[in-house]
C-alpha cells in the first residue's frame, strides 16, 4: 500500500482519480482548521481583518503562479471563474463564441446561457482524441471567423485527458479579433507555468484544489487586459467599490480559510517532493499505469493518441460501456465497490474511458491491483 502518513486518505481504499476532487494533506487541513477556530473565537475580528489577510494569501498564491497579484483573483473553483467572466463580458449581438466538444459540461452549459442571454450564438469544433497539438491549432485556425467574439478553451481537457495547446490558440484568435479565455481547471500544479504556457489569453481560471492540493473551494482567476476591470464577482459585497481584484478579497461572511490556508499545501509539497521531482514522477506513473491498464483490458492505444496530458491518461473501455454521462457514474460505482479503487470513468461522443489521474500519494502497485480487478469487474 502507498504511504499516506501525510494525507488523510482512507487507506483500504485505492486512491486512483486526485483529479476529480483532489486531496489534502493533514498540514493544510490541520492550518484551515486553526484559522476556524480562531474565526469562532471573535467572528467580529476575523471578519473585519479578512479583506487584508485574502490580500496577503492571493499574493502569495499569484507570485507561486508566476503572475502578479494585481491581475489575480481568488474565486470558488474553475467554473466559478468561467461563470464571472461571462457574466462579466459583453458578448456582441450575432456573434458568437467558440468551445470545443471537450469541454467541461457546466462550462459549456454556461457558456450556452451566456450566449443565448446576449443574442449570441455557440459554435462547437469538434477535436479528435488523436489530432496532435499542430492538428488542434489547425482545427482552430480553420474554425475562427469575423463573428467569433470570444474563445472558450480548456488547457487540459477534463474528460479526455488532453493538453490543447492555448498559446498557439490564443494567437489565432486574437489575430481574428476574438478575446480568449482559458479553462485551466486541471493545469495548475501539473504543468511548471500553466498561466504562462496560455501565452497572452485575456481570461485564466485555474483550481487549485486539484493538482496544487489546497483545501477545496479554492480557484483563480487571472486576468490581463482592459476587461480585467469589468469583472465583478458573482455576489456583490462590500468590496465592491475596489479595483479588481481586490473586489474579490471581501466576500461577506463566506467561510473563506482555504484561501487562507492554500499556501500551506504548495509548501507542503514543495518541501516533501519538491514540485519538480512530483510533477516528473507524476507524469512517468501516469504513463505506466495506462500501459498497465490498457494491457489489461487489451485496449487500443491508438484510440487515444495525440496530446495527452502529463498526469491524466485514457484508457479506451469495451464498447457498449459508459456510452453516456448518467451511465459513466454507475459504472464508476460498480467498480469503487468491486474493487475497492475510487477511479474516473468518463463518456465523450459516445465511447467510456477509464481516466487514470496519478499523484504524489500513488504508486504502480495501485494500478496493478485495479488492472487485476478491473476485467472480471466490468464482465459482472
Amino acid at each position: 500500500m502507498p504511504d499516506l502518513s501525510h494525507w488523510p486518505l482512507d487507506p483500504s481504499v485505492r486512491h486512483l482519480n486526485h483529479g476529480s476532487f483532489g486531496a489534502v494533506p493533514r498540514v493544510a487541513l490541520e492550518r484551515q482548521q486553526a484559522l476556524r477556530e480562531e474565526m469562532e473565537t471573535n467572528p467580529d475580528d476575523w471578519f473585519r481583518r479578512l479583506p487584508e489577510r485574502v490580500g496577503r494569501a492571493r499574493a502569495t498564491l499569484a507570485r507561486w503562479l508566476r503572475v502578479p497579484a494585481e491581475a489575480t483573483a481568488l474565486v470558488p473553483n474553475a467554473s466559478a471563474g468561467v461563470s464571472t467572466v461571462l457574466s462579466s463580458l459583453a458578448l456582441p449581438r450575432g456573434s458568437e463564441v467558440l468551445v470545443t466538444d471537450h469541454a467541461y459540461g457546466a462550462v459549456a452549459m454556461g457558456v450556452a446561457r451566456a450566449a443565448a442571454r446576449a443574442g449570441a450564438r455557440t459554435r462547437t469544433l469538434h477535436i479528435p482524441l488523436t489530432a496532435t497539438a499542430e492538428e488542434i491549432a489547425a482545427g482552430f485556425a480553420d474554425a475562427l471567423t469575423p463573428a467569433t467574439s470570444l474563445v472558450v478553451v480548456d488547457q487540459i481537457t477534463s474528460a479526455t485527458a488532453r493538453h490543447f495547446p492555448v498559446a498557439a490558440i490564443t494567437r489565432l484568435a486574437h489575430s481574428a479579433g476574438a478575446k480568449v479565455l482559458v479553462d485551466g481547471a486541471h493545469a495548475a500544479g501539473m504543468l511548471p507555468d500553466p498561466v504562462g504556457a496560455a501565452g497572452s489569453a485575456d481570461f485564466w481560471v485555474g483550481n487549485l484544489h486539484k493538482w496544487c492540493c489546497a483545501p477545496r473551494g479554492t480557484a483563480v482567476l487571472v486576468a490581463r487586459g482592459p476587461d480585467a476591470s469589468d469583472l465583478w464577482p458573482l455576489t456583490d459585497s462590500w468590496g465592491a467599490p475596489h479595483p479588481f481584484p481586490r473586489r474579490f478579497d471581501e466576500q461577506g461572511t463566506i467561510d473563506l480559510t482555504a484561501w487562507l490556508a492554500a499556501p500551506w499545501a504548495l509548501e507542503f509539497i514543495e518541501e516533501t517532493y519538491g514540485w519538480d521531482a512530483a510533477r516528473a514522477g507524476m507524469t512517468k506513473l501516469a504513463e505506466m499505469a495506462q500501459g498497465i491498464l490498457t494491457d489489461a483490458l487489451r485496449a487500443d492505444p491508438a484510440e487515444v493518441a495525440g496530446a495527452p496530458a502529463p498526469a491524466m491518461r485514457l484508457v479506451p473501455l469495451p464498447a457498449g460501456l459508459a456510452t453516456d454521462h448518467e451511465a459513466s457514474h454507475v459504472l464508476q460505482r460498480h467498480i469503487s465497490a468491486v474493487t475497492g479503487c475510487e477511479t474516473a470513468i468518463t463518456s465523450w461522443d459516445g465511447r467510456g474511458f477509464l481516466r487514470l489521474s496519478a499523484h504524489v500519494y500513488n504508486t504502480v502497485a495501485d494500478y496493478e491491483h485495479l488492472a487485476e480487478r478491473l476485467p472480471d469487474c466490468l464482465n459482472a
